[in-house]
């Protein structure tokens, strides 16, 4: 089976796991992707589902991994491949001064990316009405696995520990989005700032379009070297229908935004995360992601997954042919307009393990 066509199952299906126990490293609830687990299959990392309930019911099995992570991935019984878990990051062992565990500030994403949100809380998150329907941010709060708020002085500690131990890479930055009109731009930039001053690590950093462009400026004087700005869905109907608060932030205000910064950060420098499977077909998809490639905005597509405890938890993840029908003719636009996620300075393109994406760009001759 070809690597992609692999990915595009597992992060549909999941992976049931022999011994969870022993797997390695996961996350539950929190912003963004989650309740996945990073994998290495065919020496590409990728994100796959362990935690929901497809994951319980999928045919692919990864046995109990021996000491150093290394596992073996069936399907019914058969070896398709051979697997790696991610182990525990050496950073997750410390704690502030205050006393709060590092991974509570920030968590390890793919192989060797560090994340972080910086706000835990959302404007849009207590609402029903207005809450983005696939969205987990409050979950690990309420968990006690993180902080509301991450200082700019803990942010700092943490990515030089992570960079010193673990060799990080680059570092992901996101928010919640706070009243006011920066979107969380402001909070990003002190953190961005601080960051920079401990350690050279690259940042992207990932909020909805402020309304003043002028925060673009900001962002990238304080240290930010990409920018993402996420469109999740876009046409209007699924907008308004899976997130009602954020769809009063148009597609045109998103693509005003991008412009702006592109102008700032340069072409490839900015990012926009589409999660496909959530209603729009596989044209609209690829027709927004041809405008976005023509200005010089890279769109990362990635499978939805449905997280337990959310309004979406029974939704269906894409199935793996959809996925191919989207990102197979989205590997050859990306080529044919330059845009590399390996050209990326930071952030989830970059990194690539939500989705088989990376994969298919080098398939397509990137």
């Amino acid at each position: 089976m070809p690597t992609e066509q692999l990915i595009n199952e597992l992060q549909s299906f999941g992976i049931r796991l022999a011994d969870p126990k022993s797997a390695g490293v996961s996350r539950r609830g929190g912003a963004g992707p989650s309740d996945h687990m990073p994998v290495t299959v065919d020496g590409v990392t990728v994100m796959v589902p362990v935690h929901n309930a497809p994951a319980f019911e999928s045919p692919y099995q990864a046995d109990k991994p021996d000491s150093e992570g290394q596992s073996r991935l069936t399907r019914d019984g058969i070896e398709l491949a051979k697997l790696s878990f991610q182990l525990r990051p050496k950073f997750y062992d410390r704690q502030t001064v205050d006393g709060v565990p590092y991974s509570h500030i920030a968590t390890l994403h793919g192989r060797d990316v560090l994340a972080t949100t910086v706000l835990q809380t959302c404007i849009r998150y207590q609402s029903r009405a207005k809450t983005c329907q696939f969205c987990a941010i409050g979950q690990s709060l309420a968990a006690g696995r993180t902080i509301e708020r991450k200082t700019p002085a803990q942010l700092a500690e943490v990515a030089k520990a992570a960079v010193e131990l673990d060799g990080v890479k680059h570092m992901v930055m996101t928010t919640g989005t706070p009243p006011g009109r920066d979107r969380g731009a402001a909070i990003l930039a002190e953190s961005a700032r601080a960051v920079k001053a401990a350690v050279d690590l690259p940042i992207q950093a990932q909020c909805e379009p402020p309304d003043d462009d002028a925060w673009f400026t900001r962002l990238k004087e304080a240290g930010v070297d990409s920018l993402g700005m996420h469109l999740e869905a876009v046409t209007p109907e699924v907008r308004a229908r899976i997130m009602p608060g954020k769809a009063q932030v148009s597609v045109e205000r998103y693509f005003s935004a991008f412009e702006a910064a592109l102008g700032v950060f340069g072409r490839g420098q900015i990012s926009t995360y589409i999660l496909a499977g959530l209603g729009d077909s596989a044209e609209d998809i690829l027709n927004i992601c041809r405008r976005l490639i023509s200005i010089g905005v890279y769109p990362f597509v990635v499978p939805f997954v449905p997280i337990a405890g959310t309004p979406l938890e029974s939704h269906n993840a894409p199935p793996p042919a959809f996925m191919h029908s989207i990102l197979q003719p989205l590997g050859a636009m990306l080529r044919e307009g330059g845009l590399r996620s390996s050209d990326i300075k930071a952030g989830c393109g970059k990194c690539g393990a939500c989705s088989a994406l990376s994969v298919y760009e080098r398939s397509s001759g990137v």
